[in-house]
């Protein structure tokens, strides 16, 4: 460590990332794994996680895949107690893995209702509660969530999404101050439209629409740097692109003019 805190080599260390198997979470294991790290990847998809895994080992990479249903809290203990017993600990957790929806909540079928919550609360929330205990023994280590501008910036289309990334802002904001005093870091990414497969899978789900920002965005290679520099530089949270950070601003002072337009976005149309 250097007296600013800030660790200088990554070396040896451990990083597990969910989501894993494309967009943000691929990008963020690449990146990871040329810095040093000996990196989990989790995700539901084995041909992914193993198609990355050969990617990285050709580079000289130490890697171990778990594909996991995150959404299965039977399956959260279960690949907790495998990675407990391959390594002695984790040294950076990344809850990146996430499910969205576009639509009119009215149309929304409750079973996405529930798999969203599993996996973009429960499973970050139980993963979290399963490596922070021994993160703290250590007084070492850092959570990063992976959340969203809808956290803070609540729109049409999104209820359910808006929530959950709202909850992990509150939860990290609260974990941060509980640690205050250690040397375990909790951080949150706000990030925006990201062009990745989200919305391609945001579209194919049950009633879902196309969401209006799939063909916008920053690059998820982008967003893993901005991790990376939040790693070396640890703080609370960051928003990817950084001039996002003035949307807690533009929803104080707007929301009642986002309030009267009502759906402009989700006026129903024929396909």
């Amino acid at each position: 460590m250097t007296a600013e805190g800030i660790t200088t080599s990554f070396t040896g260390q451990v990083a597990l990332v969910t989501g894993a198997s494309s967009g943000i979470g691929a990008a963020t294991a690449r990146l990871l794994s040329k810095q040093g790290f000996k990196v989990i990847l989790v995700a539901r998809r084995l041909e992914r996680l193993l198609k990355l895994k050969s990617e990285l080992n050709e580079n000289g990479s130490q890697v171990d895949v778990f594909p996991v249903d995150l959404t299965s809290d039977a399956e959260r203990v279960s690949f907790f107690d495998k990675v407990k017993a391959r390594f002695d600990q984790i040294d950076l957790l990344i809850n990146n893995a996430g499910l969205g929806w576009y639509g009119y909540y009215a149309d929304m079928p409750w079973k996405t209702t529930l798999e969203m919550l599993s996996l973009n609360v429960a499973a970050s929330l139980h993963l979290t509660s399963l490596f922070l205990p021994a993160m703290l023994k250590r007084n070492k280590g850092h959570i990063i969530n992976i959340g969203s501008i809808a956290g803070g910036f609540p729109n049409q289309g999104v209820a359910v999404y808006s929530a959950t990334k709202s909850f992990l802002d509150a939860f990290t904001s609260s974990l941060y101050r509980e640690t205050r005093g250690s040397q375990v870091q909790v951080s949150i990414v706000r990030a925006g439209p990201v062009q990745t497969e989200f919305s391609e899978i945001v579209s194919s789900l049950e009633g879902s629409r196309h969401l209006p920002t799939e063909s916008v965005g920053v690059s998820a290679d982008l967003v893993a740097k901005r991790i990376w520099g939040l790693i070396k530089r640890p703080r609370k949270v960051i928003y990817v692109p950084d001039f996002l950070r003035f949307t807690p601003w533009l929803e104080f002072t707007f929301g009642w003019l986002i309030d009267r337009l009502g759906p402009v976005l989700l006026r129903r149309r024929t396909d």
